[in-house]
């Protein structure tokens, strides 16, 4: 079942009004021996081990299986339920398809010790590799001219997924196919792009969404629709107008990062498409803006939870991350009650909080991390 916020509020249905195992073992001894007394004038009770009892219950989980058939193929046609390939086929009555896995992607520096006389070749698929094993690929020949002794090359990850994505500038640092002449190579970009094959809830919110998607952009939610299909790691977006026939999209990529100024490029020029956007729109793409807020936050647990000291240790530390993650929101304002709320949700007895106050995000902004102090106190009695 989805867990989008767009469908929580949504009823949940039975296609077998709710029934249970329990509900069918019943049933069917109450038939069985209201038939019987019918048949024969005479009462009879059902013992735990009478064998036609057995023989009742048996069937009835038999055919609560069955109706558990039932049950799932009626929700596969709904939204709400679907998963799999029976999502796909949701989709398909959109004309949407899941999203492919898609390959990272980085600028290389390939440099030399001295310039040459002449151009020196890098083929196309020339290999290069972090430390750590992660492979990349030269998209397209590309030569050093003479007298130069660099030339950037794009390159793309050889396993497609999110492993390929974030390594820092300077972290592709292996020549896998020596080339003559090129003595040393180095990302100069961070790499970008790559994603796993399109989740099921991803997919059923890009669902929901396609009817804003069904003709060119002009509302922000159509606007916001496509600029969620411009590449698969675009995780919050907002368009809004600062003026007539002008559109600002801003937007945020996975796990909170900012978009460079390249992607924003990107974004823009996607969305100025004139199969997307009404002629008289100039569509512009951003960053949001970022307001600082920090994390100052001493924490105890309980003596009788000394056992699980270390464990709560941990949640403690994982309830913290997740609400940074959950901070990273396109206008979500700064709210310390939600960061206790997950602390002691993690096991904590109390929780002491000198930072962060409350404090409203306008909707063209989000939360940054500035600092961040953790403290654990101690145990302490009930």
């Amino acid at each position: 079942m989805s867990e989008i916020k767009e469908l929580k509020n949504i009823p949940e249905i039975s296609f077998i009004d709710n029934r249970t195992l329990e509900d069918i073992r019943n049933e069917m001894q109450a038939d069985y021996m209201a038939k019987y007394q019918e048949l024969t004038g005479k009462a009879v009770v059902l013992t735990d081990a009478d064998p036609v009892r057995l023989v009742m219950l048996a069937a009835a989980a038999q055919i609560y299986q069955a109706m558990q058939y039932v049950d799932r193929s009626g929700k596969q046609d709904l939204l709400k339920y679907s998963y799999g390939g029976f999502l796909d086929n949701i989709g398909a009555l959109k004309k949407l398809t899941r999203r492919p896995a898609a390959y990272a992607t980085a600028t290389m520096l390939f440099s030399m010790t001295n310039a040459r006389g002449e151009a020196t070749a890098i083929p196309g698929g020339t290999r290069v590799a972090t430390e750590s094993g992660l492979y990349f690929m030269t998209d397209a020949y590309a030569e050093i001219p003479a007298g130069e002794e660099s030339a950037e090359v794009q390159a793309t990850a050889m396993e497609a997924g999110k492993a390929g994505n974030a390594l820092p500038e300077g972290s592709i640092t292996k020549i896998v196919d020596p080339l003559p002449y090129i003595a040393k190579v180095r990302n100069i970009t961070e790499s970008a792009g790559g994603a796993d094959v399109e989740s099921d809830d991803d997919f059923t919110e890009r669902i929901y969404h396609a009817p804003a998607g069904y003709s060119v952009a002009g509302p922000s939610e159509a606007y916001e629709y496509h600029a969620r299909n411009f590449r698969p790691d675009v995780d919050d977006v907002k368009a809004y107008t600062p003026e007539p026939c002008v559109v600002r999209v801003l937007f945020l990529l996975e796990g909170g990062k900012l978009p460079t100024e390249e992607d924003c490029a990107a974004m823009a020029e996607y969305l100025s498409k004139d199969t997307l956007r009404p002629l008289t729109d100039q569509v512009f793409a951003a960053a949001p803006r970022e307001t600082e807020y920090s994390i100052s936050l001493k924490y105890f647990i309980n003596r009788s939870d000394a056992a699980q000291a270390t464990v709560i240790q941990r949640e403690v530390g994982q309830a913290i991350s997740s609400y940074k993650m959950w901070q990273r929101t396109l206008g979500r304002d700064v709210n310390p009650s939600e960061l206790i709320k997950r602390v002691i949700s993690a096991g904590a007895k109390r929780v002491e909080l000198t930072e962060p106050i409350f404090c409203q995000i306008d909707e063209s902004s989000i939360a940054a991390l500035a600092a961040e102090t953790i403290v654990y106190g101690g145990l302490e009695d009930d």
